[in-house]
């Protein structure tokens, strides 16, 4: 399980450093779906940790730090696919996202930093660390959907 953790990250950073975004996507359909499945992935990943933070799972330090690490790297995937014409079709995307571009980068690099801290605090192997960094980390991921996502 750990061997597979291990390649799906890295073929996930891979894949986002290795190619523009511009090309990475033949039509914006593919955009779209590749955002989605992103932000699909790393919520299953962060809700685990959610749990333990919450109490909902046992505190498993080994599971914090796989899944903190997964997250982190997730995190840096979907917004290369936000590109021009993926705010059309099968998308909960706003329009605030185009029109106000440097408001959502500004949203989505608050998040990036504190899935970064959560990531750190993972690392220290206590369940009070985790419990301390994911609150903020939920609530930039929040704001962001509040602004930007249709429920």
């Amino acid at each position: 399980m750990k061997n597979l953790i291990q390649v799906t990250a890295a073929v996930c950073m891979t894949l986002a450093a290795s190619v523009p975004a511009h090309a990475q996507f033949a039509k914006p359909e593919d955009a779209v779906k590749y955002r989605k499945a992103s932000f699909t992935v790393m919520g299953a990943h962060f809700g685990r940790l959610g749990a333990m933070a919450s109490g909902r799972a046992p505190y498993d330090a080994k599971a914090a730090v796989e899944n903190a690490d997964l997250v982190a790297a997730l995190a840096k995937l979907p917004w290369a696919a936000f590109g021009e014409g993926t705010d059309k079709g099968e998308t909960r995307a706003k329009p605030e996202i185009w029109k106000d571009a440097a408001k959502f980068k500004e949203a989505s690099d608050k998040m990036q930093a504190e899935i970064g801290k959560l990531n750190v605090a993972a690392k220290a192997g206590n369940v009070d660390a985790l419990k301390a960094a994911f609150g903020p980390a939920a609530a930039s991921c929040k704001a962001c959907h509040d602004t930007f996502r249709k429920d």
